[in-house]
């Protein structure tokens, strides 16, 4: 007679459980990094300077930051880009890129495995995978998804079509939901489904 509660206690307890242990994980989208130079919330900044103004309609980086970042000699980083000789303005190019998206964009949040396409580590560096890999502490993992997969950061794009990013952003904070909840209600279903067993037997 017990177990005819069964079923409709195992699928209350499995919805509660749903809710409680996945929680949205949209505090992970349209964040600014906990960083030196970020801003606390993105915003708009309509005066962002050279390759960083991509992200003018609402980004993580102040005007003054976007200028410095661009010097060959800047106080943001206390760096100069010219360190180890003059370097290549291809080189440089992509580098002010890369510190624009890291400074800039609302979209990297607490994303700690941030992907790029092979087509932008193959087009400057020999060994991409290795370099890749290796920048900023290994922050970046290659990907084999390839550019517009929505899968991976962009550094490079129009922004007339929009930030591609925010796509990345929202793929990759509904996957850490998806992983919390069933890692959340994995405990409570064995245990339910232990205690019907015993139930069974009685």
């Amino acid at each position: 007679m017990a177990w005819k509660w069964m079923p409709p206690l195992l699928l209350l307890a499995w919805l509660s459980a749903s809710v409680c242990s996945a929680g949205d994980r949209t505090d992970l989208l349209n964040v600014c990094m906990d960083a030196k130079h970020h801003k606390t919330k993105p915003g708009p900044e309509d005066k962002l300077h050279g390759q960083c103004t991509p992200w003018r309609k609402n980004v993580c980086c102040s005007a003054s930051t976007s200028q410095e970042l661009h010097k060959d000699t800047s106080l943001l980083y206390n760096f100069n880009w010219d360190h180890c000789g003059k370097m290549e303005p291809s080189c440089k190019r992509h580098f002010i890129q890369d510190t624009c998206l890291y400074e800039c964009s609302p979209n990297l949040g607490d994303l700690t495995s941030v992907q790029l396409g092979p087509s932008v580590a193959h087009s400057y560096f020999p060994t991409p995978a290795a370099l890749c890999e290796g920048l900023w502490s290994h922050s970046y993992q290659v990907s084999q998804y390839s550019r517009g997969s929505g899968r991976c950061i962009q550094m490079w794009f129009e922004p007339a079509q929009g930030n591609p990013n925010e796509e990345v952003a929202r793929f990759y904070a509904l996957a850490m939901t998806s992983r919390a909840m069933l890692h959340g209600i994995g405990p409570l279903l064995l245990s339910l489904a232990l205690m019907l067993q015993l139930w069974l037997l009685d």
